[in-house]
């Protein structure tokens, strides 16, 4: 094939291309081979310079690079061994950018880039570039180029190799034989341009040499390469079929580094943006854009658009990370629009993945090593799940609580060093998790019991229980004035769609236009959601907050005194896990309004937010005190002291018989210390559930020292 492709006018061309425009940049390589085997090339600056070249290299694009690989052989430069560099194009025009659905037999054999993320890959394996053969009769060694995948022997021991010249059979020498490196990916399309529930579309990419093990699953790519047909076989015996996969080999790779490269935001964007966030109102208008349709929920509203820009990820001197990634949990009664909340916010991010705990695996939600004979010929691969291809963005978890033990357990690292480790088949592998979590969850009684602690009211252990940062409590409560309220806010809702669908349809309405106008405002957001996704990509992409001096004292009085102000020496209000959670809140404030500063303003916002979390699920409903201890060990501060006074009573009325305390005698003991008969008994199915006692078989309880 080489020989056919081999063309010296053209060969001439690109010298002198090169020599014009890129001899300082070959020398520059020469002096690093070869650690450094490639030589890139913006399309653009060879368009400006010949488009012809640009017109040969994505029409008939293998004798374009063929050739141009040719030429920088032919360059001169000050160095003993001859260079054999890689030519590799990026930042090619949008017209060869190709959505990996939309690709069609016409695009083989083009020179294109198919934009994705990393679903999976297989190890770096050696190929075949050279084959040494031996020959069984004379013994004389040929040499052969390997094109395709499928190991291609002589037919005969050639003479012009100082063969004899008969047929016969060869071993090969992989030790004389010249090898590459060699590497399978899977791309998908992004999760965020799906919507109506389409299935991502995937194409195998072949990578080789220098471009092989620089991708791990999760990494956003645009491929820059040829696409081709590769035959399809089936059964046994292999029969070749008529229809061919599509596949491709990969001449370039452009990682998207920074945040949201895909969202585009023109200068006309931007202009809008800069202006819109000077808006003295800009909270408001922000919190008018969730979900307009569902009634009320300012304070969870106000957290999802903090959430959505999220705070600064640090890195300590240290090495230690510290997230900035904002997790926000909802829980609450039936038909409080939780599920629907999840849904406009995995529509509304610029980067999301939506998920449910109830049909997901740990494999799904986090990351697995498989077996696939398509595509790993039978080899283990490592695959990224739902919070891997959220990386970066928001994963949004519906019924959290009904993922099995094993899914649960694999979020604690997920959420709080939001990495992922896999080690399974031989396999190791640690893929990046750097995502907000958003989840829903039901009670598991069905509704909540505002007079007991959340913990045990939802199957969540309070381990992850205690990774969120916000968790805010829905109930439904009947009262006239919010029902009458809610009622008429869906009532207008549903009878503006209507009278917009009318609209659309081109029919009459009898609805005078300002009472038409009226509905309509009522169910439209602020911002449309395509503005707001470029806002909070612009966000992301450029701004920086840091804490103010007066933001950081505010936070630090506030954290302080409602620590001083606990009634109980013992208590713990809060902890530094809900300090850190004050900083990403106050610097989530500062880049709604594009601002590089934190001020006392933003850290109030963050005080108020955090205060009506705890109200709701982290408040002693016997003290009325902040206590963190509900949501870290599912038990109030109070409980916790019952609990190890009926513990003493148990070991001291324990000692004295070998049936264990009786549990009569139990609540004497603990009327005596003042403590009810229910909350006894309540105490007792704690330990017992704790395994810090045990029952006896005659009915008493001993404990387990």
């Amino acid at each position: 094939m080489a020989r056919l492709l081999k063309d010296k006018t053209l060969i001439d061309t690109w010298t002198a291309f090169l020599e014009e425009h890129y001899k300082s940049e070959i020398e520059s390589i020469a002096l690093e081979y070869p650690e450094k085997r490639s030589l890139y090339f913006d399309y653009w600056d060879i368009d400006r310079v010949d488009p012809k070249l640009t017109e040969m290299l994505i029409n008939q694009p293998y004798k374009a690079i063929f050739n141009a690989e040719e030429a920088l052989e032919n360059i001169d430069v000050a160095v003993e061994n001859k260079l054999k560099l890689h030519f590799r194009v990026v930042n090619l025009p949008d017209t060869n950018k190709i959505v990996i659905r939309k690709i069609r037999a016409n695009h083989l054999g083009t020179f294109v880039a198919v934009e994705g993320l990393v679903k999976k890959r297989t190890e770096v394996r050696p190929k075949l570039q050279v084959g040494a053969f031996q020959c069984q009769k004379c013994g004389a060694v040929l040499r052969m180029e390997q094109e395709e995948d499928i190991l291609k022997e002589p037919s005969e021991c050639y003479e012009d190799q100082g063969g004899c010249g008969r047929v016969s059979s060869f071993e090969l020498l992989t030790n004389l034989s010249e090898h590459i490196d060699s590497q399978k990916i899977e791309i998908q399309e992004n999760p965020e341009e799906l919507r109506g529930g389409a299935q991502p579309e995937r194409i195998s990419v072949y990578l080789e040499d220098d471009l092989v093990g620089i991708l791990e699953a999760g990494d956003r790519v645009i491929i820059n390469g040829i696409l081709h047909s590769q035959q399809r076989r089936r059964g046994q015996s292999q029969l070749k079929l008529t229809s061919f996969n599509k596949v491709m080999d990969a001449y370039s790779i452009e990682r998207q580094e920074h945040a949201f490269e895909e969202v585009e935001v023109t200068p006309e964007d931007e202009k809008e943006i800069l202006k819109i966030s000077k808006d003295p109102e800009i909270y408001t208008k922000m919190k008018g854009s969730i979900a307009p349709t569902i009634y009320g929920m300012d304070v969870e509203k106000d957290s999802l658009v903090l959430q959505l820009f999220g705070g600064m990820p640090k890195t300590a001197p240290d090495g230690t990370e510290i997230r900035g990634d904002i997790h926000m949990l909802l829980v609450g009664d039936p038909g409080t629009a939780k599920s629907q909340l999840l849904a406009y916010m995995h529509r509304l991010a610029p980067r999301s993945v939506l998920a449910s705990g109830s049909a997901s695996t740990r494999a799904g939600l986090t990351a697995a090593a498989v077996r696939d004979t398509e595509f790993g010929e039978g080899q283990w691969t490592i695959e990224g799940g739902a919070m891997v291809l959220a990386n970066d963005g928001l994963a949004c978890i519906d019924e959290f609580d009904k993922m099995n033990d094993e899914a649960r357990g694999s979020m604690h690292e997920a959420m709080e060093q939001q990495q992922i480790s896999v080690a399974k088949a031989g396999l190791t592998a640690t893929l990046k998790s750097k995502c907000s979590v958003l989840a829903a969850a039901n009670p598991k009684q069905g509704r909540l019991n505002e007079y007991k602690s959340l913990p045990g009211q939802i199957n969540i252990q309070t381990a992850l229980l205690s990774r969120f940062d916000l968790i805010f409590s829905i109930k439904d409560k009947p009262n006239e004035t919010t029902d009458t309220r809610l009622s008429k806010h869906i009532l207008r809702t549903h009878r503006g769609i209507e009278i917009a669908e009318n609209i659309l349809k081109c029919e009459k309405t009898e609805y005078p236009t300002e009472e038409r106008d009226a509905l309509l405002e009522n169910i439209k957001p602020v911002f449309e959601p395509e503005f707001l996704r470029k806002y909070v990509a612009y966000g992301k992409r450029n701004i920086f907050p840091v804490l103010t001096d007066e933001a950081a004292d505010a936070i630090r009085e506030y954290y302080v005194k409602v620590r001083r102000r606990s009634d109980d020496n013992d208590s713990v209000p809060f902890t530094p896990r809900q300090l850190e959670c004050f900083v990403r809140l106050a610097e989530a404030s500062a880049r709604v309004r594009l601002s590089n500063k934190a001020t006392i303003d933003d850290a109030k916002r963050a005080i108020f937010i955090v205060t009506q979390y705890l109200k709701r699920v982290g408040t002693d409903p016997e003290t009325g005190n902040f206590d963190i201890d509900i949501l870290e060990t599912g038990v109030t501060h109070s409980q916790q002291k019952r609990m190890n006074t009926i513990y003493d009573i148990i070991s001291n009325l324990g000692k004295s018989s070998d049936e264990g305390a009786d549990t009569e005698d139990i609540v004497t003991e603990a009327e005596i210390a003042g403590i009810g008969k229910e909350e006894t008994e309540d105490s007792i199915k704690h330990l017992v559930k704790d395994k810090q006692i045990f029952k006896m078989p005659k009915g008493g309880y001993k404990t387990n020292v």
